[in-house]
């Protein structure tokens, strides 16, 4: 179940599980959007922070990436809805909600491909919709994490504190993760990986970073506690994992 971090949240969490109820309730959606992501991961207790978006891997034909943009634009219809922004060539959306004008109006709807080929899904049951939805699975989520904080920073010259978040609670949890999706996007060996991964935290992350994401994901309490030890726990976590590969 995921959490919520303030009581303002709760109409987000509720569009959330809605939109997500109606793509996989669509015969067109469920059998090509697999779910992941930090959302995914929240709702099936993997990450205990709040999430904001709806993440997928787009598994259908490239030739019916058209059929599928029409198919969300009629489940975003249906629930009443109002398309903000779209990609013009990707599958894309920010779709907006009523709500009071300072709070969250817009969910985000991304599915990303081709898929890696180091992947892996599994079906996994939703009990706050009462569905079942192919996701990545744990260890490829986790991969996939790892490789998003310096992912996303050569493309965007952005880091996500909730990335090292995530990465932290992953580690510390004990979670495996999937060596095939790591040398798959990084080219490289899976040590060499977190060689570089540990250098990059340890000049890279910085208090603001974290404050400026993390802010409104979790509770104040947590919130407060975590971003004092956060930098420093996550360098000795991904230390420990080059030992343990030896």
């Amino acid at each position: 179940m995921m959490i919520l971090p303030h009581k303002k949240d709760a109409i987000h969490k509720a569009w959330l599980y809605r939109v997500l109820g109606a793509i996989s309730d669509d015969a067109i959606l469920a059998p090509v959007l697999w779910f992941k992501g930090g959302t995914c991961a929240s709702m099936l207790n993997w990450l205990d922070r709040f999430s904001v978006d709806l993440d997928f891997d787009y598994a259908g034909k490239i030739n019916d990436i058209q059929k599928t943009r029409n198919a969300l634009e009629g489940v975003a219809l249906s629930l009443g809805l109002t398309v903000k922004d779209s990609s013009k060539k990707g599958i894309q959306y920010f779709l907006r909600y009523e709500n009071k004008a300072s709070e969250r109006n817009t969910i985000k709807i991304d599915a990303s491909f081709p898929l890696f080929v180091a992947s892996k899904y599994q079906p996994q049951r939703f009990i706050e919709i009462d569905r079942i939805i192919t996701c990545q699975t744990k260890e490829t989520m986790v991969a996939h994490k790892l490789v998003a904080l310096i992912d996303r920073f050569e493309k965007t010259s952005h880091i996500a504190g909730r990335d090292v978040y995530d990465i932290h609670q992953f580690l510390i949890n004990g979670f495996g993760y999937e060596q095939g999706v790591i040398e798959e996007r990084r080219k490289t060996t899976v040590k060499q990986f977190f060689t570089q991964l540990l250098t990059f935290v340890d000049h890279h992350v910085t208090e603001t970073v974290i404050k400026e994401d993390l802010s409104t994901l979790l509770p104040l309490q947590e919130f407060s506690r975590i971003r004092k030890v956060l930098k420093r726990e996550v360098m000795t976590l991904l230390l420990d994992e080059i030992r343990r590969l030896g």
